[in-house]
């Protein structure tokens, strides 16, 4: 992976064989970002699976074979201690037709780059909501890191 930042900036260069969402939350980790956006996205996917969240849980959506990935989303904050991120993702197939929703994994093909924005001193927290069952991001407790 390939960074560079101007402080609450980052662009990221992931290379051929890393892991989505693996990389980012190391990313993140390394980089003591406990609040942040990922604003875009692009590259290719080798293989991936997205989710559809029908209620109760997601129903997985598996490609196994390469997609453009067309645009890329999400937030970085924290859960139990260390990085959570939420992301995403639409797919374009060699079929020119899109698919989307929630990236449960991604091994990236040929590269990925993706702007990622910061915000100092905060901490976002991701708390199941009971009422869901899900990790949903928490802005209320905004606190200095």
């Amino acid at each position: 992976m390939q960074v560079t930042s101007d402080g609450t900036r980052w662009m990221l260069r992931l290379v051929p064989g890393e892991e989505l969402p693996d990389a980012l939350v190391r990313f993140a980790g390394e980089n003591k970002i406990r609040a942040g956006a990922v604003l875009v996205g692009i590259g290719q996917l080798r293989t991936s699976k997205l989710g559809y969240w029908n209620g109760s849980e997601y129903a997985p959506l598996a490609l196994d074979e390469p997609a453009e990935l067309v645009s890329l989303q999400g937030s970085i904050a924290e859960a139990d201690g260390r990085p959570s991120v939420h992301l995403h993702a639409a797919l374009g197939t060699r079929e020119h037709r899109t698919v989307s929703g929630h990236l449960l994994s991604g091994t990236v093909g040929s590269l990925l780059e993706l702007l990622v924005t910061v915000f100092p001193g905060q901490v976002w927290s991701r708390p199941i909501d009971e009422s869901t069952g899900l990790r949903t991001l928490d802005l209320s407790g905004s606190k200095p890191a």
